[in-house]
């Protein structure tokens, strides 16, 4: 753990119990005298160092030493339009999707699309939050919706595509926004609709799953 979140960060002296003091006094063994960083979500760029001054049989108390403002995040931004597939696929990916510093994700609603997949932007947001706090990133990813590829395309019309193509995704290669598909890839119609845009791979012979295909792209892009 890099930092906690916790709503009175900021304040000279507060209190923990519940889950925060079981996890820092009864998992990560924390005894008074260890000094802790913790992050305001209110004020997520400022890192508050507190020392452990006090420990109950139910809560333990902190005293504030310091406050700086100290950026975390990627050197690039890439916002992922991301078809949608089941949310628990989803969630095996997003912390690692966070901690390689994908911005933002899209979901779309694509023909392939089982209808019945709803994204849990709550669960989502979740895990963002413990995954921040383990890679010490200080922005939080953006999660947002789209009815359709057509529409995602009038709003981000330089989205690059993932898709079977001859042309490869070179080392080089910088952009902001990228289109994956969701299980089955894209239908004929779509297909049709994206023929204008620029569509690579990567140079692998195996068939990635749309989870993977986002995770190996963005690292491709943002490492």
């Amino acid at each position: 753990m890099i930092y906690l979140f916790n709503e009175n960060a900021d304040k000279k002296r507060f209190s923990i119990k519940g889950e925060d003091f079981k996890y820092l006094i009864k998992v990560r063994r924390h005894g008074v005298g260890d000094e802790l960083g913790f992050r305001n979500k209110e004020d997520i760029k400022t890192l508050h160092i507190y020392k452990l001054t006090d420990i109950e049989p139910r809560s333990a108390t902190f005293e504030l030493i310091s406050s700086e403002v100290l950026e975390i995040k990627a050197k690039k931004e890439l916002h992922i339009g991301w078809c949608v597939i089941d949310s628990k696929s989803v969630e095996k990916v997003l912390a690692s999707l966070n901690e390689v510093g994908v911005s933002k994700i899209t979901f779309i609603y694509c023909e392939r699309s089982q209808k019945n997949f709803k994204a849990d932007f709550k669960r989502y947001e979740r895990i963002i939050e413990a995954s921040n706090q383990q890679c010490g990133r200080t922005e939080l990813m953006e999660f947002t919706t789209c009815k359709n590829i057509e529409l995602f395309i009038e709003e981000n019309p330089e989205t690059k595509v993932f898709d079977f193509t001859d042309k490869m995704l070179e080392c080089e290669s910088d952009f902001q926004t990228v289109l994956i598909g969701c299980e089955g890839g894209f239908s004929p119609k779509e297909k049709e609709f994206l023929k204008n845009q620029e569509v690579f791979r990567l140079d692998t012979p195996m068939i990635l799953r749309s989870e993977s295909a986002a995770l190996a792209v963005a690292s491709k892009i943002l490492l």
